[in-house]
């Protein structure tokens, strides 16, 4: 049962029992949400579907293109989608958004591509870190073998400073993307400078283990070379105009986290808000530092657009953000405070997750007219023709665990999903790109009905599917495993459990074997090859619209790229085994393209 507050006091866990949530973790919850304002109805967004007729008495509709039209009693249903403003005659002005109500679906909805963990996936030219040249790269190979999309983990920002920020799903900001992903160059005015050989780069890329800070220390100096040269010149001058308030806030953030660390919370008191006059103060007489951050963000728009020209490229959307980054600095009177989200015990934790993410109380995020919510949205859709919305489940409520709490002792609270729906829709929409919807774990009921309703792709995973791949929904993207779970190769082997086993996380001899049974009839002297080979045909059973296989498993990869709940591994820091001009020419590569395509169209 869901209170005023939003709280549940209880929930049905993964084995479908239900669970009572603690009255102290119930109050503590009610005290963090708090009450909304009396008006807040009043001020809020008035989210609805095209074609809605809803009564919203005399008043003038200022349309997102600069036009008016005057309503005398009720919506006209011919209003275009979009971001407008409704102005009452004796009431407050408040944003109304106009949706579509369904996601965007391409007309061609078979396609098969690959999952790729770009930090990863190096070349022989990559600076010691799979960058967005390399993404042009593996842009045309995957075309070349008929794959019609990509899909690439979160590339958000991280603080500017050392250390840097390893996981992919913990950035500073949902909204930029990390200079670490820039290739040197490609950026105009690299050929102007004069530079020693690129040895340091060599030494790095022959590291299995990707060290960030070297990779930074390396880039940064160089890239701020190319910056003094002429201030980035008149295209980034230019582009920079056209911003909204967002990237200036951004690029001061990054200035001030460069003097007083990655950390907001420990700075000057002082320099906690972004509103405040001595950071106007420090960002007047910082202005080449605040530049140079822009232009980061420019020239990564640059590459980016060039990266995925041509070919679908899904990229992720993390649940949340640093909450001693950019994004919480810039929200800060939005968030939750003393809570962090995460996941309650189920099949894929026994012990629950915290993610150390901040939540957005949910009527703040609402009285801020979803702002928060659009631009993370948007920035991430941008330019590449796909979204992946990780733990999709957070539109409708999300797992809060209260400080001084364990993971297993937190509750949910819900969130306007029907709003968020509709927007994430609208972007969609507008941007023409797929949106998959990743709801593993603990999913209540209803909400994957909804999602189908939306458009929205569900997520299946060979490993943990109860059904057999051809009783998938048509509306799904399929694949064999995550970055969060074992490789086909490294569960065949045994090397996966032995790691497991050396981090004290071994889930036991019950459920490596339902992993394993999951790749059929095989003999135990079954190749990493044969093995493989059989999980993908298993795969490509299904009739999903998009099927996905990752990097890992074609290239023989034992090692999984993040093992959760583990601090002492190399998580989101293991490099492909070889650089990736090796790919034209792996066998398993090639056979695994020929089994997931042989029912699919060719990429167009």
């Amino acid at each position: 049962m869901t209170d005023q507050w939003g709280v549940e006091e209880s929930y049905m866990d993964s084995d479908g029992r239900r669970q009572r949530v603690s009255d102290v973790v119930v109050r503590r919850l009610r005290e963090t949400v708090g009450r909304s304002p009396d008006d807040i109805d009043q001020r809020a967004p008035l989210v609805l579907r095209l074609g809605s007729e809803t009564h919203v008495g005399r008043c003038d509709i200022g349309l997102e293109d600069g036009t008016s039209v005057p309503v005398d009693a009720t919506l006209p249903p011919d209003l275009p989608a979009g971001y407008h403003e409704l102005h009452p005659a004796d009431g407050p002005t408040r944003p109304l958004i106009l949706s579509p109500g369904q996601c965007y679906l391409p007309q061609r909805l078979r396609m098969w591509g690959w999952a790729v963990q770009l930090y990863a996936a190096r070349s022989r030219g990559s600076w010691g870190i799979g960058d967005l040249a390399d993404l042009a790269r593996l842009r045309d190979w995957a075309r070349g073998l008929g794959a019609g999309f990509l899909m690439v983990n979160p590339l958000h920002a991280a603080a500017p400073t050392l250390p840097q920020e390893p996981s992919p799903y913990s950035p500073t900001s949902r909204r930029f993307v990390n200079p670490l992903y820039l290739r040197p160059e490609p950026v105009p005015g690299f050929e102007r400078l004069d530079l020693a050989d690129s040895a340091v780069a060599t030494t790095l890329n022959a590291r299995r283990e990707i060290d960030r800070d070297e990779v930074w220390r390396l880039k940064r100096p160089i890239l701020q070379a190319i910056f003094d040269l002429d201030r980035g010149g008149e295209d980034f001058t230019r582009w920079r105009r056209e911003q909204e308030q967002s990237l200036q806030e951004f690029a001061v953030w990054c200035a001030l986290a460069d003097v007083h660390g990655g950390r907001w919370r420990t700075w000057p008191a002082q320099l906690r808000r972004p509103d405040s006059p001595a950071v106007q103060d420090f960002a007047a007489k910082a202005e080449d530092e605040v530049a140079f951050h822009a232009w980061l963000q420019w020239a990564l728009a640059e590459q980016l657009r060039d990266a995925t020209a041509g070919l679908t490229v899904i990229q992720d959307l993390p649940i949340g953000f640093d909450p001693d980054g950019a994004d919480a600095w810039s929200w800060q009177d939005l968030l939750a405070a003393e809570v962090t989200v995460g996941a309650p015990p189920d099949a894929l934790n026994g012990n629950g997750q915290d993610w150390q993410l901040p939540p957005f109380v949910p009527w703040k995020l609402r009285q801020a007219g979803y702002r928060p919510f659009v631009e993370s949205i948007r920035a991430t859709i941008a330019r590449a023709g796909g979204l992946r919305i990780d733990h999709v489940m957070g539109l409708f409520r999300l797992w809060w665990i209260p400080e001084g709490h364990g993971p297993k002792d937190g509750g949910y609270v819900r969130y306007p999903a029907d709003d968020l729906l509709d927007i994430v829709a609208l972007e969609s929409q507008r941007a023409h790109a797929v949106v998959v919807g990743e709801d593993l774990g603990v999913v209540e009921g209803g909400v994957r009905e909804e999602l189908t309703r939306r458009q929205l792709l569900a997520y299946r995973l060979l490993w943990f599917a109860d059904e057999e791949p051809a009783q998938w929904p048509k509306l799904s993207m399929g694949a064999v495993t995550t970055h969060d779970l074992p490789t086909v190769p490294g569960l065949w082997t045994g090397a996966d459990r032995q790691e497991q086993r050396r981090y004290d996380v071994d889930p036991g001899d019950r459920a490596v074997e339902a992993l394993r049974s999951k790749l059929g009839a095989l003999p135990g002297e079954a190749s990493v090859a044969e093995a493989t080979a059989a999980a993908y045909r298993r795969l490509a059973q299904a009739p999903s619209a998009l099927l996905v296989a990752t990097l890992e498993d074609a290239v023989g990869e034992q090692r999984r790229p993040n093992m959760p709940g583990v601090t002492d591994r190399p998580n989101w820091s293991l490099a492909l085994p070889e650089p990736i001009e090796y790919l034209a020419d792996h066998a398993v590569v090639a056979d695994l393209a020929g089994i997931l395509g042989a029912r699919r169209s060719p990429a167009t």
